[in-house]
């Protein structure tokens, strides 16, 4: 899903309209006068007079001037004084300024430049040369007006579209499944990142004695991705697919790969580890579909317990239709973590530049589990050190599952 900006369909703001507003702050009549006929042929510029320079903040807000126009000598309050108010105003700071004089001076331009004025003019000038610069001083105006109104629009686009993905995400972790306790544990952490991706993974009992297990990635970020993820999961979990055994991952991978042809979903494909264990035989039968392999650290005992990369290699789910998925068989033994995850885990930066590989978490993983404290977020813990960072490029789907020989 593309983010919004001022090119796409999505970004319609209309701007205000502004006319080309001249605002006069003189003490001397008769200049006004001078000014209003140069001015009065020209249709789309409209003309106001103030002589008391006291009032000239107030008028040229109210009328949302584009361009004012300071006599330099007035009593009370000159025109470089009046210069400091305009620009010390946060109303009336970036309406352009010119200031009249009835000399040309180079200390007292350098002054009014200095306190912010944009031109200086000796009066009365020439009505081509005075219409020309109030032309380009409120064009310049305008634009900048419109530019924070783009700005604006924008700013509070992406915070609704934050907002959706804030929900969309909290949605996809309401699909999350509750961990297990007893002689089957689990254990898991979930982190979205800042542009929602396509994580997605649970487990739930087939029958009596068969747990289904399973993690996926669907490519690219945004919340089409993650509904292609909810739609895949739900598919799992409602066991919906035509035609499959799903006690039997290679049948349940080419039945994704026949439902998800990425032709039929926005040209999406995602990666998949499925997975069923058996109670009675102690037996984990898995498939995998283009997903990093899932760590097994097994043993008699967590002394003896080395780690096994549990891995079959299949095309992608919806890369190309009529494709057949390799299954696998794992024995479980006394001492057995498995550790699936979506590549967001490792998929990080260290602080010298350079990536993290596969083989640095599977080495990672193993020096936890050596050490006792290879939990989810012991891991994550971990990762974040290495990249000196909390926060993830994409999402980070870790789930744990233990067993252990049930009770006699």
């Amino acid at each position: 899903m593309n983010s919004l900006n001022p090119g796409s369909p999505e970004f319609n703001t209309v701007f205000t309209e502004h006319a080309i507003r001249v605002l006069l702050v003189d003490d001397q009549a008769i200049v006004a006068e001078a000014v209003r006929r140069m001015l009065a042929e020209e249709p789309d510029i409209e003309f106001r007079y103030c002589q008391d320079p006291a009032e000239a903040i107030r008028i040229a807000h109210d009328i949302r001037a584009t361009v004012v126009l300071l006599d330099l000598i007035m009593p009370d309050i000159d025109g470089l004084t009046l210069t400091k108010f305009f620009r010390a105003n946060e109303d009336t700071r970036d309406i352009p300024l010119i200031v009249l004089s009835t000399r040309e001076e180079a200390v007292t331009k350098a002054e009014a430049f200095g306190l912010g004025a944009n031109d200086y003019l000796v009066k009365l000038p020439d009505k081509v040369e005075l219409i020309a610069r109030i032309r380009y001083h409120s064009n310049a105006y305008i634009t900048l007006l419109q530019r924070n109104e783009a700005y604006q629009a924008l700013v509070a686009s992406q915070k609704a579209l934050t907002n959706e993905l804030n929900q969309a995400a909290a949605y996809v972790r309401s699909l999350l499944p509750p961990k297990l306790e007893g002689d089957i544990r689990t254990d898991w952490e979930f982190i979205p990142s800042t542009s929602l991706g396509g994580d997605s993974f649970g487990y739930h009992w087939i029958d009596d004695d068969h747990l289904a297990i399973y993690l996926l990635d669907v490519c690219g970020h945004g919340v089409g991705a993650a509904l292609v993820s909810i739609s895949a999961i739900n598919s799992l979990r409602s066991e919906s697919l035509n035609d499959v055994d799903f006690r039997d991952p290679s049948q349940v991978l080419a039945g994704l790969n026949r439902a998800y042809q990425m032709e039929e979903h926005n040209d999406m494909f995602f990666t998949i580890w499925y997975g069923v264990y058996s109670k009675q035989d102690r037996q984990l039968t898995f498939a995998n579909a283009g997903h990093p392999p899932p760590i097994a650290v097994v043993g008699e005992s967590p002394e003896t317990a080395g780690t096994v990369l549990l891995e079959t290699h299949g095309l992608v789910i919806g890369g190309l239709p009529g494709q057949e998925y390799k299954k696998s068989r794992f024995a479980i033994q006394s001492f057995t973590r498995l550790y699936i995850y979506s590549d967001g885990i490792y998929e990080v930066t260290r602080p010298d530049g350079s990536m993290l590989q596969l083989n640095d978490f599977i080495n990672l993983v193993g020096r936890l589990s050596d050490k006792g404290d290879a939990s989810p977020m012991g891991i994550i813990e971990e990762i974040r050190k290495l990249q000196d960072s909390d926060i993830f490029d994409d999402d980070v789907s870790l789930m744990e599952v233990s067993f252990s020989r049930p009770s006699p």
